[in-house]
This record gives structure tokens, C-alpha cells and sequence, in this order.
């Protein structure tokens, strides 16, 4: 498969420079997901990929060679759309097999390849139905066949999943992420949905306001966040930022915030060395603050709650820490009542650190 490559991708409309300078390589075979709230510049990218947008400046490499002035057909790409893009008035068959037709392709080498990709998405049953007669899952599946027919060597897909309900997004999500193990492509795809960035990519790239803010596996960008917009931007529910100051006391180096005060270990220490500031953004994922009443005062924070949100076997807390919300993750059996003030211990490993200045993290 080809390696995909963006070098000082630049996008203007008029004056107004929406895409700036992006650099960006693709592995053989990769599944990229481009993540960012609406407006980040994440479909614009896909598009000028895709060739449906033209190109400000710099240039797309596919395999080596530079693509940017090429049309849409040129560039060996196959596009999901969001709105599916179905003919209403052809069945899933005709619509799967549109290109295959436009480029007069043998009837048996046609029909072979439907079927193989019916069988693949579940949709066997489905293809003499037209778009009317499916639901939202199904004609979605439909679009995604009609990509795989054209056994392109790379698949771009814009926002699949955001027109569908909660279940079957989820139950889509699923699906790709089967479909990606069957086949061995290049795929690019768009999303506002963190979960779906987290779940599907081999790697993330999290981009706000046009430029590229970090890129790297999931578990990569979950763990070490570059800076406190990519930290707050991946998980659910998101990050805490707690303002604090490092102060001396005694023969201990403490962290001190509204409602608590942390004594930090060797390692802490060290990281904090490195702050620019003795006054920081401190990030703690609601995952890893743990109920605790008997924990020491040095390394706990104390909550007041505000609501208690019941998800199943989970609860999310929220919280007023000092006048700043918290969010807490918690079994949902744990003695909870609106009001009440609740201690966490916080693991120091755990703990994120950001300058206030520009949001970068610290060590």
C-alpha cells in the first residue's frame, strides 16, 4: 500500500488561512483517524486529500508521487461521505457498483465483486433493495461497499457514523473496526468523537485550529498529552485542571490548591523542576482520583457533591473542589449524598502538569 504524505499543506479562503501548514506521513496500511472539535480543519485536510479541495500551498505525496494538481480519479482514492451519497433511485447492487460500471468492467468480474463485499458488510440480503428501504446502519454499510468495490488503495472517510443514533453508532463502530482487520488498506478517517478516534485508529492525530496539535498512538496521546488541550480533548468523562502552587514547607515540597494540599514524592519533585512557573495547571482523569475517607490529608483532595450521575455498574460524580468542578469516576454501590464532602486519594503518578502560560505540559 502506499505511504501518504502532507508537507506544509496550507489552506486559505480569501485571506483567511484555515489550514496551516500541516505536516503529516501516513504509514503503509494505516488506520489514521484526524480528530478535533468542528472547525479544527480536519475535513478540509481530508478533502484536499481526496482532491475535492485545491491546495493554498504545499503539496500530497501518495506513494512518492505528488498528487495536488491531479483530479479526484487520479489519486487512486475511495471516499465514505457523511450524508452517504447513495442513488436514491438504484438498488444497493447498482449503488455498489457504480464505478466497477463506469469502467466497463466485466459483468462476471462485477458481480463477483458484490457479492464478495455483500457477504463481507452483511448486506447479501439487501441488494436488491434501494437506499428508501434501508435504515440508517444499512445505508451506511451500502456507502462503505460501494468504497470497497473500487479496491482502491486508499479509503477516506468523512464522519460516517455522526448521523446515526447512539446504539447503532456504536454498533457500527464495531463493525469498522472489523472490517479494518479484514482488510489491509490505507484509511484516513474523520471524526469529532473522541471514542471513535480512541477505538478504531492505529494513530491519532488531534488537531485545533488548523494546525496539528500532537499525533501518536491512542494509548500514546491518552497517557502522555502534550499539552492541556489534548489532555482535556481525549477521555470521557475528560480531565480535571486544577490550579496550584509548588511551595516549600519544612523539609517537603508540597502542591497546594483550593481543598488541598499534596506532598510530593522524589519523582514529582523532579518533574516539577522543569515548570516555568510555582504556579501550574494540575490534570487528574477521573479514573484515577479514588474514594478514600480514610487517606492521608497529604495526598488527597476533598470534594463537595454536587450530582451524582448513575451510568450502570459506574457513577460519575460531579464536584466543586475550591470553587473548580470535578468529575470522579466511582463504583456505583459507594455511598453517595448530594452535599456531601468526599476524600480522594490522588496517585502522584498519575498526575498531569501544565504550564499556565501556553498549556504545555511540564516533565
Amino acid at each position: 500500500m502506499p505511504k501518504i504524505k502532507l508537507e506544509n499543506l496550507t489552506k486559505r479562503y480569501g485571506k483567511v488561512e484555515v489550514l496551516h501548514s500541516i505536516n503529516l506521513e501516513m504509514e503503509d496500511a494505516e488506520f489514521t483517524v484526524l480528530v478535533g472539535p468542528s472547525g479544527c480543519g480536519k475535513s478540509t485536510t481530508l478533502r484536499m486529500i481526496a482532491g475535492l479541495e485545491s491546495v493554498s500551498e504545499g503539496e500530497i505525496y501518495i506513494d512518492g508521487r505528488a498528487v495536488s494538481r491531479l483530479e479526484p480519479k487520479e489519486r487512486d482514492l475511495a471516499m465514505v461521505f457523511q450524508d452517504y451519497a447513495l442513488y436514491p433511485h438504484m438498488n444497493v447492487a447498482k449503488n455498489m457498483s457504480f464505478a466497477l460500471r463506469l469502467q466497463k468492467r466485466p459483468k462476471k468480474e462485477i458481480d463477483q465483486k458484490i457479492g464478495d463485499v455483500a457477504e463481507m458488510l452483511g448486506l447479501t440480503d439487501y441488494l436488491h433493495r434501494k437506499p428508501a428501504e434501508l435504515s440508517g446502519g444499512q445505508r451506511q454499510r451500502v456507502a462503505m461497499g460501494r468504497a470497497l468495490t473500487r479496491d482502491s488503495s486508499t479509503f477516506l472517510f468523512d464522519e460516517p457514523l455522526s448521523n446515526l443514533d447512539a446504539k447503532l453508532r456504536t454498533q457500527m463502530r464495531a463493525e469498522l473496526a472489523t472490517l479494518r482487520q479484514r482488510v489491509h488498506k490505507n484509511m484516513i478517517y474523520v471524526t469529532h468523537d473522541q471514542i471513535e478516534a480512541m477505538t478504531l485508529a492505529d494513530r491519532i492525530v488531534v488537531m485545533h485550529a488548523g494546525k496539528i496539535q500532537q499525533q501518536g498512538t491512542p494509548e500514546a496521546l491518552f497517557k502522555k498529552p502534550i499539552n492541556k488541550f489534548v489532555a482535556g480533548f481525549l477521555g470521557t468523562p475528560p480531565m480535571n485542571f486544577l490550579q496550584a502552587s509548588i511551595e516549600q514547607e519544612g523539609d517537603g515540597t508540597y502542591l497546594t490548591g483550593q481543598n488541598f494540599k499534596i506532598r510530593c514524592d522524589e519523582p514529582t519533585m523532579q518533574r516539577l523542576n522543569k515548570a516555568k512557573s510555582s504556579t501550574l495547571d494540575l490534570g487528574i482523569r477521573p479514573s484515577d482520583l479514588l474514594y478514600d475517607p480514610a487517606a492521608p490529608v497529604e495526598s488527597a483532595i476533598e470534594v463537595d457533591v454536587v450530582v451524582s450521575e448513575y451510568v450502570g455498574a459506574q457513577s460519575v460524580l460531579i464536584g466543586d473542589c475550591g470553587g473548580e468542578k470535578v468529575m470522579v469516576e466511582l463504583k456505583s454501590d459507594t455511598p453517595v449524598k448530594l452535599g456531601e464532602k468526599l476524600k480522594f486519594k490522588v496517585d502522584l503518578a498519575e498526575l498531569h502538569f501544565f504550564d499556565m502560560s501556553d498549556g504545555q505540559s511540564i516533565g
